[in-house]
């Protein structure tokens, strides 16, 4: 039977703080470890489903959005340098717990969300090695990686690490390829006659709701900034270097996918960018559909590890049953919380279509955005003068944050009342 150790609030004495060893160059790998992910791998034929020859811009539109809010993130993440961090903005903001509860339970729901979308999607890469039905591969997929997140954080984290370096490989590969093979003048001159037409940007905006999905992750470096050497140098840097090379990679990708497969038939393929891959190099599809494998399993275990950690957290602090703050004793895992994420995962998958999830994710990731803008928005509204040792953004920024997100929010809002 698994030994468990309970961790309610004060049972544990105090232990020395972590150390400050992480320089700019770490802190960027980490966040292109946790923010170039799946989600590439698994939403390219949607969005080109839904933006057509436009899908790049659709990405670019989402790095833009998302930079407003990296601003935001840097100057809380100098201020707060705190891990459970968009919780601790708000609470900081508008002093009410249950606010920021509300705002960690969402950061966890995202998660699931974002972990089930990405299953789905892993279900249609495995599907070409594997040709069994989609809830038997979904099913199967979410449990095996249960089983190795209950595992120690060493060992979990360390085969996430691993099949990271695979899944920039991957991508790295298609851009070599794409660029030696394909004239991407023609894909770009294409575009411009399309957005002269109105009618081109509804399908953009849409898109670009989905893109957001393939972002989520970057703002997670806030919750290691107590660990670097200079936060407010090497945190905001980082972010801001993070999210611009993830753009442009991601509009590379997609650019190269509109331009070697036909828009309509990546967004019926189970697995774009292996059909991508396929038409590139004249390899068979199960190359790139293994490089996409390791890369969508990737990103299902890390959440998992996300979702169970910030459950252990707010149990620990009694913000939610101290069973959730329970620990194996052998792996120190905390494998209730993780079972409660994998559960979770595997409903979601289940009952839900892939475009429903990636929305839904992208939704939940806005909201917070939105939240920890207003946060900002009103920590430097109430204060006399900023502190001196954090980096400051000018005032307009939170607001272009707050203004941004929820006007991909609306788009979405318009979207499904059918008015475009």
């Amino acid at each position: 039977m698994t030994r468990v150790e309970n961790r309610g609030p004060g049972g544990l004495a105090a232990a020395p703080g972590l150390a400050r060893s992480l320089g700019l160059t770490h802190a960027v790998l980490y966040g292109l470890g946790i923010t170039i992910g799946a989600g590439i791998y698994v939403l390219v034929g949607l969005a080109a489903g839904r933006a057509g020859i436009h899908a790049p811009l659709a990405f670019l539109m989402a790095a833009t959005v998302m930079a407003f809010s990296a601003a935001t993130f840097a100057e809380l993440g100098t201020r707060m340098p705190v891990a459970a961090s968009e919780a601790a903005y708000v609470d900081a903001a508008f002093r009410r717990q249950r606010a920021a509860l509300a705002v960690g339970l969402l950061a966890v729901v995202t998660s699931a969300i974002s972990a089930a979308t990405i299953a789905v999607g892993a279900a249609g890469y495995v599907s070409v090695f594997l040709p069994l039905p989609k809830p038997v591969l979904v099913t199967g997929i979410v449990l095996i990686l249960g089983a190795i997140a209950t595992r120690a954080t060493l060992q979990a984290v360390s085969i996430a690490g691993l099949m990271t370096l695979i899944e920039i490989a991957g991508l790295a590969i298609i851009i070599a390829a794409g660029l030696w093979v394909l004239d991407l003048g023609a894909p770009i001159r294409a575009m411009a006659p399309g957005l002269a037409d109105a009618s081109a940007w509804p399908g953009v905006a849409s898109a670009a709701l989905l893109a957001v999905f393939a972002f989520i992750g970057f703002e997670h470096l806030v919750n290691i900034s107590e660990e670097m050497k200079d936060q407010r140098r090497t945190l905001p840097r980082a972010l801001f270097i993070t999210l611009g090379l993830t753009g442009v990679i991601y509009a590379l990708v997609v650019l190269i996918a509109v331009a070697a497969v036909p828009p309509a038939e990546l967004a019926g393929s189970s697995a774009p960018l292996a059909l991508v891959f396929e038409r590139l190099t004249g390899w068979p599809l199960g190359v790139m559909s293994g490089i996409a494998v390791a890369a969508t399993l990737n990103g299902i275990l890390v959440n998992m590890i996300i979702i169970a950690r910030v459950l252990y957290g707010l149990a620990d602090r009694g913000q939610l049953p101290k069973g959730l703050a329970q620990v194996d004793l052998e792996t120190r895992a905390p494998v209730r919380a993780t079972l409660l994420a994998v559960t979770a995962i595997l409903l979601l998958a289940l009952a839900v279509p892939l475009a429903g999830l990636a929305d839904l994710a992208s939704i939940g990731t806005l909201l917070i955005f939105v939240l920890v803008n207003l946060a900002l928005i009103v920590i430097k509204w109430r204060e006399k003068s900023p502190p001196l040792d954090v980096f400051l953004c000018p005032i307009w920024v939170p607001f272009a944050g707050v203004a941004t997100s929820s006007a991909l929010l609306a788009v979405d809002i318009v979207r499904r009342t059918g008015a475009f």
